[in-house]
């Protein structure tokens, strides 16, 4: 899968790329670009846990040059991700379906996917800049973060920047550690080589047609170098701009080249961010407790993907991802639309949702994503650049030049903002779990000054008020189911979860969050089932033709003990409408 700067799919890369460039470059791919689909280079396959190709890379080898001979054309086995899937080389570009249709057909095989790219979304102190960076602390839209920097400035947390890399930048360096690239093609990196321990941005330019019939020619971007000054550039150093977490540390993780980046180099950047194991790559000494992924492609998240993230998540990292740049349901783009992420749409100056951003009941919540022009003002023009996100950047057009600042616009402006707050309140607390960081980003979120048509979450993120809440009183034991459970006509459904590490009874004041996306909640009766068997109803078919049920209900569980396997349970009691059970939350 291709990922722009945001993320993409499919041996068709494309992107949640920034709606428009930064003043003197060309136009970022646009998702849904380039018009014509790629042929396929590699594959991923995923085993099922019971095969032998599955723990034997010469068991897979051999496999896959059986199947590749099966469907006439050259396969190999490439290496083993940090997942465990195998990646299965092609040879180059080519119609990989007939190759594809001989690992489903077979029962060992879990999943086979392309390998498609992703690309870049583009997007009080005494620093320089600071007073064009209303996305911090304009009440109208900002984000309230002055009011939380004397409590936390994300000291002690590392986030890591899954994007182009980093292009030296003096606003920054001091709080850069060492990351990796992950580019495993030499053309793409621009380095000469595959992967490597230099994360530097080579520059991501491509000549018109170079990335898919009706590509454009694009400058660098310098994409991950924006971003990260955002979460995290040198404050009150009398110069530039501002960072959120400007206590935090940037680890620069390289998957995002020339034409993108592949699915299979994110998902390892992922792998090794979080402290996961890679094959072939050192041991990451400086694993992230945040990762910001401000790259996207179209496509429902894959298997490839929420591997990953699930494992990451598992490990303690928080995995925040721009939502994308289509003025589209962000369902329809990947890695926005997986589970265990939080999902940033981004708003503008007025507090509306940015006329290019994605939206829909997936959104978790916004952030000032900017506008470096109006709407209706011709795409690539740049009218309006008090309007947008300034950060740390750079003036080549290809390689490498001085250093500067610029405006971007994009919910890979957004993403950051949302990450460098994650990591204050992870700085705050080191006991917050990546729920309980998404579950006080969204609660304590304020509504839109302006509106967002189609869904931006909980609202803008208020970093004063979540740090607030996590800091002002010891944060109560938080538990959350984030799978989506599918909810059919005239059926029932149950999501668990599982309450370790809490003593005694659950208290009278229980809260249970539910996040069900359903056309008609008349439909729906909706209970809590304690570990013992007993049942709370906290929804019972009220509500008619309303959508969407997003509500923290408060049950007296006092004659319960806290700890076991709770259970949602969601029964739909007519036909015509469906929907699923998005999230739901036990807070002690």
């Amino acid at each position: 899968m291709s990922v722009t700067l945001l993320a993409g799919t499919a041996t068709t890369s494309l992107a949640l790329s920034a709606a428009d460039p930064a003043p003197g470059s060309q136009t970022l791919p646009a998702a849904g670009a380039p018009a014509a689909a790629a042929p396929a280079e590699n594959l991923i396959v995923g085993y099922k846990s019971s095969a032998a190709e599955a723990g034997s890379n010469s068991a897979a080898a051999a496999d896959v040059a059986s199947k590749g001979k099966k469907a006439s054309k050259k396969a190999t086995f490439e290496r083993r991700l940090g997942t465990g899937a195998a990646l299965v080389n092609l040879g180059a570009p080519a119609d990989a379906a007939a190759v594809m249709a001989q690992f489903r057909a077979d029962p060992d095989v879990a999943y086979v996917e392309a390998d498609s790219r992703a690309y870049a979304l583009a997007v009080t102190p005494n620093d320089t800049e600071y007073a064009k960076q209303w996305d911090l602390f304009e009440p109208t839209a900002g984000m309230n973060v002055p009011a939380a920097w004397d409590k936390t400035t994300g000291s002690g947390v590392t986030v890591a920047v899954i994007d182009t890399g980093y292009v030296a930048h003096s606003d920054l360096a001091a709080n850069v550690v060492a990351g990796y690239d992950f580019i495993a093609s030499s053309t793409a990196a621009r380095d000469g080589n595959g992967r490597d321990n230099n994360p530097a941005d080579q520059g991501d330019w491509s000549a018109a047609g170079e990335c898919g019939t009706g590509s454009k020619a694009s400058d660098s971007s310098w994409h991950g170098t924006h971003v990260a000054g955002t979460i995290a550039a040198a404050t009150s150093n009398s110069k530039g701009v501002a960072g959120i977490a400007y206590g935090a540390k940037i680890q620069p993780v390289r998957v995002l080249g020339k034409c993108g980046g592949a699915t299979s180099d994110i998902v390892d950047a992922i792998t090794w961010a979080s402290g996961g194991t890679v094959s072939g790559v050192p041991a990451n000494a400086t694993p992230a407790k945040v990762i910001n992924m401000s790259l996207g492609g179209s496509g429902a998240c894959t298997a490839t993907y929420q591997n990953a993230i699930n494992a990451a998540v598992a490990r303690g990292t928080t995995v925040v991802v721009a939502a994308g740049n289509s003025n589209s349901d962000a369902a329809g783009f990947s890695p926005a639309s997986c589970n265990n992420v939080i999902n940033v749409a981004a708003s503008n100056r007025t507090g509306d949702r940015s006329f290019y951003s994605n939206y829909g009941a997936i959104i978790d919540v916004a952030a000032p994503g900017g506008e470096t022009r109006r709407a209706t003002d011709t795409p690539g023009t740049i009218t309006t650049p008090e309007n947008g996100i300034w950060s740390t950047l750079n003036t080549g057009a290809t390689t490498p030049g001085a250093e500067n600042y610029e405006p971007y616009q994009g919910t890979s402006m957004a993403a950051p903002h949302v990450a460098g707050l994650a990591a204050l309140l992870k700085s705050a607390n080191s006991a917050l779990t990546p729920a309980q960081i998404e579950s006080a980003i969204k609660t304590n979120a304020r509504p839109l000054a302006g509106t967002c048509t189609g869904g931006c979450g909980t609202g803008l993120a208020d970093a004063g008020a979540t740090v607030a809440a996590v800091t002002s009183t010891p944060p109560t034991p938080g538990f959350e189911n984030t799978t989506d459970f599918a909810i059919g006509d005239n059926t029932t459904v149950e999501s668990p979860v599982t309450v370790t590490g809490v003593t005694g009874n659950a208290p009278a004041t229980l809260k249970v969050g539910v996040n069900i996306v359903h056309t008609y909640i008349g439909d729906l009766k909706v209970d809590l089932v304690a570990p013992d068997g007993t049942v709370y109803t906290v929804h019972n078919r009220t509500g008619g033709s309303a959508d969407n049920i997003n509500q923290v209900y408060t049950v007296n569980a006092s004659s319960e003990v806290a700890n076991g396997t709770w259970k949602l349970r969601v029964n739909d009691n007519a036909g015509g409408d469906t929907g699923k059970i998005d999230s739901w939350s036990l807070t002690f």
